[in-house]
């Protein structure tokens, strides 16, 4: 096939969208498909530097710039070629194509849903409504999407209004091949990356800080459970965050947590050191009011680690019955009722036999073979060559609406 990835621009400074479009330029290459990304680049941009007006500049080089660029090369194209989005946001390029062959990528609509009002911890600036309508309005020409997950393709129905001719599902795969260490090989690797584990251990939470990975609540679980513990004269493990260091915010829930409890925010980590400490760790909390997919998950469970996260999908979906769930933290909700009932799932965890814990890690490890990533690639190019093929029969060239 002769294919055309469109990704978002490297000066966005995103890491997942980049690596994705990476990942399926390489795996497309050396499956023997002639293989492009086209991207933005930055030019006025790079003029303004990066003050208050780098970001207007940044919406000139995408959506003035870039079309004006890319029209003459779509004009000498093959016929055959496929266009296919890395993800949905770049919908305002999709109208340039949508009578051609095409596929959009859909990984969530956590940014619609905020700017429809759905997700009152979210709200939307008047310019982030109008900017998602804009994608959205571009997006909607489509006729072929690929959603990460269920959650996300309901929701791609639902709130984008799409017109779908074909919308499947394919799970994400893992992009490292985490698996359980034992215990003395996680704590060497543990241990040559400076991180030195305590006698009770550590819980583990891993995000990037944004409002949907709910830090407060993953404190305000561990401020319960260290009350518990100490309360009954039994060891506290740590709490170990994978997550940007705690701004003003999460300061209240900081000093919430009472004394014998320990809190330490990481930096970011190789994969292998990922890897030991998703091994190493009693508990994973991850408690998310919202995800796209939930790699984490998946992760932490292909490690045997014991993950507690939020019953809502795409979590379960992720998760499935290897998971232990919490009700969704809604606004309204009683925080601290809401925790205790965390701390005491995590607490039953920290407690089972070495048997129990070593059955339900094998189950985990069996679970997730299904988040495979080669076979995530195989299936988007069944997709690509079905779409070919529809396109080939005389599906309609111009768009419909």
């Amino acid at each position: 096939m002769n294919l055309v990835l469109f990704a978002h621009p490297a000066f966005l400074g995103s890491q997942s969208q980049p690596r994705f479009a990476r990942m399926l330029h390489d795996a497309y290459r050396e499956r023997g498909h002639r293989v492009e990304i086209r991207q933005p680049r930055a030019r006025l941009r790079r003029l303004v530097g990066e003050g208050r007006l780098a970001k207007w500049a940044g919406y000139v080089d995408q959506y003035i710039a870039f079309p004006r660029e890319l029209r003459p090369r779509l004009a000498q194209d093959p016929e055959d070629t496929l266009y296919v989005f890395c993800d949905q946001a770049l919908g305002p390029w999709v109208p340039l194509v949508a009578g051609r062959p095409h596929v959009v990528h859909c990984h969530d609509l956590l940014a619609l849903r905020s700017a429809l009002g759905q997700v009152p911890e979210n709200p939307t600036s008047i310019t982030g409504r109008a900017y998602q309508r804009y994608i959205r309005a571009g997006f909607r020409q489509a006729r072929h999407f690929i959603s990460i997950s269920a959650r996300t393709r309901d929701d791609l129905h639902r709130f984008g209004a799409v017109d779908a001719l074909t919308s499947e599902v394919v799970y994400n795969g893992l992009n490292f091949d985490y698996r359980r260490l034992e215990p003395q090989a996680a704590a060497q690797v543990l241990q040559a990356a400076g991180l030195r584990v305590g006698a009770a251990g550590f819980l583990l939470h891993v995000g990037g800080g944004q409002w949907y990975k709910n830090t407060a609540g993953v404190l305000a679980i561990y401020a319960r459970l260290v009350a518990r513990l100490r309360s009954v004269g039994a060891a506290v493990p740590a709490l170990w965050l994978l997550s940007p260091a705690p701004g003003q915010r999460l300061q209240g829930a900081l000093r919430a947590v009472p004394e014998g409890g320990a809190v330490r925010f990481l930096p970011s980590v190789p994969d292998e050191v990922l890897q030991a400490l998703y091994s190493a760790a009693r508990v994973f909390l991850f408690p998310s009011l919202a995800e796209g997919f939930g790699w984490p998950i998946a992760e932490a469970l292909a490690c045997g680690c014991p993950v507690v996260t939020t019953a809502d999908a795409p979590m379960t979906e992720v998760g499935g019955s290897c998971a232990h769930y919490l009700p969704r933290l809604m606004p309204q909700d009683d925080v601290m009722a809401w925790a205790e009932r965390g701390a005491t799932l995590v607490a039953l965890l920290i407690g089972r036999r070495a048997e129990d814990a070593g059955t339900a890690a094998r189950a985990a490890s069996e679970w997730v073979a299904r988040f495979d990533a080669a076979g995530a690639v195989d299936r988007y190019l069944q997709i690509y060559a079905s779409v070919l093929t529809r396109y080939r029969q005389g599906e309609p060239r111009e768009n419909d609406e």
